[in-house]
């Protein structure tokens, strides 16, 4: 009898906290708390955050809230810079129920969407978060952010000190979403966001995983901690962080100027260690179809660049301080320095790279918008470069000697094309270049070649100037003194030794001229040669008698 009276007792205490379980929620308003959730958040972030319904559940363990909205700096953007479509907040119970006080113990934000905006002064809009007011206005001042924007809305001065902390955070099915404030319409998109950290607060050290999936099909996997985090700039935060990256399309990352031409798909594996003042990073990345100014295609050989830099967060500079370049079985050495000014990095390197297989390389020249003629290609021979790699990084301007020699042009005959211009000669099948040098400057637009000097042993040496354009259209004017010094056209053009004409057309479809306005300026300079030279020419004039 006194076991069943027990059991009576169990079960009625039992179908209680059931009762209470499941009418509590509607006796108890947790929207009280919403103001003091605000609070926190909004003087921890330095932003003005709006939380919609809270709803309690007993049997969850917790409060769930709608419709979250984080406000961006309103001087980079009047969008949200958060919003979520829910956010579930594990709680300590008996101090809610019983103290209405708010312990948290997780958090989970649901299918958030943020926003990341580039100011024209090379800040990101989540630079300022954790900023008190005042410290953002000055920032404001200094022009980091857009111009004319309406006063930042700081929390009232009643707003706790911002000690919120949260034991374990996840994002799940996330979109970040990356433009600037000079076009914001241009937008990338990284979706499938997935982040999971722990002991979160602004003292501490906070582990963390995050993945994404990149724009153009790509992936991204960061492991690592970070803390304590700074209140005046989270970039100044200590950083420990493993980062792999699979199949990225560089032109849609949206940290790339999409006039800059620059293009390829990369994938990345590396390290990047910070103090908060010093950022160190090493790694490995190898790029397909690699292109590097608006004019060029596609690089038909990956480059795999080895690196270890060194950052100060504080200067903005840094320095190169271990570099390769590597394609094929071909190595060059890269090294120098770089800085932050306004939204780009600027760079000064070198380029080092000495009798460098020329079969090993000649599949990057696509990559600075020269081809070789139709059917064409280069067999045997060496490479040498010594060149500086100068300016922001998605407009760089290279310059510097270039020399090839020994090698053969199997497929085209320059010499026939030059001969047939000048001397009616047929210089065979291939192009045998003996030498090739010039100092080149590689821009976005175009490659100007000084000082070219070509020596082909079956035709004699080529010498000129000219320039590639961005749509690869040719424009060289070229002396060439031939080795016999023979030929119909030859004495007709020849001036001062040498026969003037110009090379026109495309780097694939290259038309040489004869270069008239030369000769005939040279023939109305002085007349008298000029014009017994065209009869000497035209008539095969009479040798001068000894």
């Amino acid at each position: 009898m006194k076991k069943h009276k027990g059991l009576v007792i169990t079960g009625a205490l039992l179908l209680g906290i059931v009762i209470l379980i499941l009418i509590f929620p509607y006796l108890f308003n947790v929207n009280q708390f919403r103001p003091t959730i605000e609070e926190h958040l909004q003087s921890s972030l330095g932003r003005r955050v709006v939380i919609g319904d809270l709803e309690l559940s007993l049997i969850a363990g917790g409060i769930s809230a709608k419709d979250i909205s984080i406000a961006d700096d309103p001087n980079y953007s009047q969008q949200p810079f958060l919003k979520a479509k829910s956010l579930d907040v594990g709680v300590e119970l008996l101090p809610l129920i019983f103290s209405h006080s708010l312990h948290v113990n997780s958090a989970t934000l649901r299918e958030p969407e943020l926003h990341l905006v580039r100011g024209s002064g090379g800040k990101w809009n989540f630079s300022s978060l954790g900023a008190s007011p005042s410290k953002a206005a000055s920032r404001n001042q200094r022009g980091h952010a857009r111009k004319n924007a309406p006063p930042f809305e700081a929390p009232t001065p009643e707003a706790p000190a911002g000690n919120f902390s949260i034991a374990t955070l996840r994002v799940s099915d996330g979109r970040v979403i990356v433009s600037s404030v000079a076009n914001p319409s241009r937008q990338h998109v990284y979706d499938s966001v997935e982040l999971k950290a722990s002991n979160i607060g602004y003292d501490n050290t906070i582990p963390f995983s995050f993945s994404a999936n990149t724009p153009g099909g790509g992936k991204l996997q960061m492991d690592g901690t970070t803390g304590p985090l700074s209140r005046t700039d989270m970039a100044e935060t200590p950083l420990r962080l493993s980062m792999l990256v699979n199949h990225m399309d560089l032109a849609s990352t949206g940290f790339v100027d999409s006039s800059s031409g620059l293009a390829g798909i990369m994938d990345f594996q590396g390290v990047l260690l910070s103090d908060g003042n010093i950022l160190k990073t090493n790694g490995m990345a190898k790029t397909d179809r690699l292109r590097l100014v608006r004019s060029g295609g596609p690089a038909r050989q990956p480059v795999t660049f080895e690196y270890a830099s060194q950052y100060s967060l504080k200067r903005q500079t840094g320095s190169l301080t271990r570099g390769t370049l590597q394609t094929g079985r071909t190595t060059a050495k890269l090294s120098g320095n770089y800085q932050k000014q306004g939204d780009t990095t600027i760079v000064h390197m070198k380029l080092n790279g000495n009798n460098m297989p020329l079969q090993e390389v000649q599949g990057l020249l696509p990559a600075f918008g020269v081809n070789l003629p139709a059917g064409s290609s280069l067999q045997g021979g060496t490479v040498s470069a010594n060149l500086s790699i100068d300016g922001p990084i998605d407009h760089l301007v290279i310059t510097g000697p270039l020399n090839i020699a020994n090698t053969r042009l199997a497929g085209f005959s320059m010499t026939s094309g030059i001969a047939s211009t000048l001397n009616g000669a047929n210089g065979g099948r291939d192009t045998i270049i003996q030498t090739l040098s010039s100092n080149l400057r590689m821009a976005p637009d175009g490659i100007q070649a000084d000082n070219v000097q070509l020596i082909l042993p079956q035709f004699g040496t080529i010498t000129g100037n000219g320039v590639i354009s961005p749509n690869n259209a040719l424009d060289f004017h070229m002396m060439a003194k031939t080795n016999d010094g023979s030929g119909f056209m030859g004495g007709l053009f020849r001036t001062k030794g040498q026969i003037p004409f110009l090379v026109q057309g495309t780097t694939s479809q290259p038309v040489f001229l004869p270069d008239m306005g030369k000769s005939l300026g040279n023939m109305i300079t002085n007349p008298a040669k000029g014009v017994g030279g065209l009869f000497q020419g035209l008539f095969g004039g009479k040798k001068k008698q000894q």
